[in-house]
């Protein structure tokens, strides 16, 4: 269409469609074409990557012009992408780094609220949080709600009421899950952390605690998975396809 219209030369298209779907880097191969699949690009999973292959794909996918996440980068390496790749943000909290591109654009049916059992799951509610936002959502994030004072819980019941989706982030035994599931009419993704003692077996209780909850309505995601939980939060909320 640009061509057609005159305000894209001939030369910068072609070079746009070389690039489609995918480029090639001698480490990995980038996927251009998952925006328009998805309306989001590619995220890059940055645990296990050496600084400069993470920092050649955030610059390969910042082609697209969208929003780019990074996940699971520790504070040395989310300070060092941060300084190698101009716009990007390192968020240590979330343990992410983000090239904000696009401004916020409220695509959401309604607001997606992150409940945050404990202090010490921050850093996973912290990444679902960081997702649905990127993903151009409003997103609310109420924090160390657990069950072991429940009246915390229940003084943020009209903010639970008010969101579209809920992500509910525990450790230990998971059982806000089930709480929260049966306080609210809303779609719930529960996300069981590592945080826990010994029986807890590094979040296997609480996600065996979750995939056998009573509330109906409620639907898990893999252990620390915050990403995978605002992802999913994100496409529910989402006023129309992408």
């Amino acid at each position: 269409m640009g061509v057609a219209e005159g305000a894209t030369p001939v030369e910068d298209a072609l070079r746009s469609l070389q690039a489609m779907p995918f480029a090639e880097l001698p480490f990995a191969t980038v996927d251009h074409h998952r925006q328009l699949r998805e309306g989001f690009p590619e995220v890059v999973l940055g645990e296990h990557k050496p600084t400069h292959q993470v920092v050649a794909i955030l610059e390969e996918l910042a082609k697209g012009g969208g929003n780019v996440l990074v996940t699971r980068v520790d504070q040395a390496k989310g300070e060092a992408v941060a300084a190698a790749v101009p716009g990007a943000s390192h968020e240590p909290d979330a343990r992410a780094v983000v090239l904000r591109q696009k401004p916020f654009a409220d695509r959401g049916r309604g607001q997606v609220v992150v409940v945050c059992a404990g202090t010490s799951d921050l850093p996973v509610a912290r990444e679902a949080t960081l997702t649905a936002e990127l993903m151009d959502n409003r997103v609310e994030l109420v924090v160390d709600v657990g069950v072991a004072g429940i009246h915390r819980l229940m003084h943020r019941y009209d903010t639970l009421r008010s969101a579209s989706v809920i992500v509910v982030v525990a450790g230990m035994e998971g059982a806000l899950a089930s709480v929260v599931g049966g306080m609210v009419s809303r779609p719930i993704v529960a996300v069981p952390t590592s945080i826990g003692y010994g029986a807890s077996f590094g979040g296997l209780a609480p996600l065996l605690g979750m995939l056998n909850a009573c509330a109906a309505g409620v639907t898990v995601v893999n252990i620390d998975n915050g990403f995978g939980a605002g992802y999913a939060a994100a496409l529910i909320n989402r006023r129309e396809p992408a």
